[in-house]
């Protein structure tokens, strides 16, 4: 199916029943909690956001992290965060892989949590530590910056979506306490354009989902949006008559992938595509443009 624009859509339906048991999990250790730390993927910061989680969460505080910001526009990265500050939310970025903005982190989670412990000393209470929940959608990073905020690696990173652990208390210094929780996916995607960013980026098993229009999508977004980093890339000059099925041919030939008969390879294409943009391979690039400043896009 295409949309008035041409651009095919992505239809997934997928919500497996251990995020069900993850989500209930979720809301009854949120009361334990005085902080909660949104972990949002900084290449898609609408559609890794979760919908449910402010009903959630009520009036305790919230920060919203960036992360994989080595793999985003560095310029929509800025863009977003400014976006997020206007509209009154604490927001950073990270880059969990390599530690960047950790400790700037720490500093967040402290000032958040500093209305908390005041109630506390009101109370008599002296000694009641910072405690906080890092929640995210799978495969944005949660387990590798609760490495980084540990200083140790103490958890297991999984790199595949969907893979769910219990909750654990973990210590991360002097008065700041960490429960630790599965990522937690919403049960449907509303709008096509959610299912597609949270497919191409990693968030959902490969298995569910169309393979060969996520890439069509991407490949042209990347056409519009990244034409000179795409052709760099793949070592592929792009012309005003090329169309994505153009593109895709041109990149499987510049890597000598031909089937009987001279034939374009398109499966090893898609599979290339899609992983070198996961990984970050094919360049630092955001999909969902940050809304301009004053009003909503």
């Amino acid at each position: 199916m295409e949309n008035t624009f041409g651009e095919k859509k992505l239809h997934i339906q997928w919500f497996p029943g251990h995020m069900t048991k993850a989500r209930r999990m979720m809301e009854a250790n949120l009361k334990l909690v005085d902080v909660v730390v949104e972990l949002l993927d900084a290449r898609i910061p609408r559609s890794s956001a979760n919908p449910m989680l402010q009903q959630l969460i009520g009036s305790k505080q919230k920060i919203v992290v960036l992360n994989k910001t080595d793999m985003a526009d560095p310029d929509q990265t800025r863009a977003w965060l400014t976006w997020l500050k206007k509209k009154n939310f604490t927001a950073l970025e990270v880059d969990c892989q390599k530690g960047r903005g950790v400790k700037a982190l720490v500093t967040a989670i402290q000032k958040a949590g500093e209305p908390t412990l005041e109630k506390w000393r009101k109370k008599g209470v002296r000694n009641r530590s910072i405690r906080v929940m890092i929640v995210g959608i799978p495969n944005v990073g949660k387990s590798t910056l609760i490495n980084r905020l540990l200083g140790r690696n103490k958890t297991v990173t999984q790199n595949k979506p969907g893979v769910t652990r219990g909750p654990q208390w973990v210590i991360l210094g002097k008065g700041l306490e960490l429960l630790d929780t599965p990522g937690v996916l919403w049960p449907k995607f509303d709008n096509p354009e959610t299912g597609f960013c949270l497919a191409v980026t990693g968030a959902i098993r490969e298995e569910v989902f169309d393979q060969e229009i996520a890439v069509h999508i991407l490949v042209q977004r990347l056409m519009k949006r990244y034409p000179q980093e795409l052709c760099a890339n793949y070592k592929i000059e792009l012309t005003t008559e090329d169309t994505v099925e153009t593109v895709e041919e041109k990149i499987a030939l510049s890597r000598g992938w031909l089937q009987a008969g001279g034939v374009a390879d398109k499966n090893k294409t898609i599979q290339m595509v899609l992983r070198d943009f996961k990984s970050g391979k094919l360049g630092a690039f955001t999909l969902e443009i940050a809304p301009k400043t004053g009003g909503e896009q």
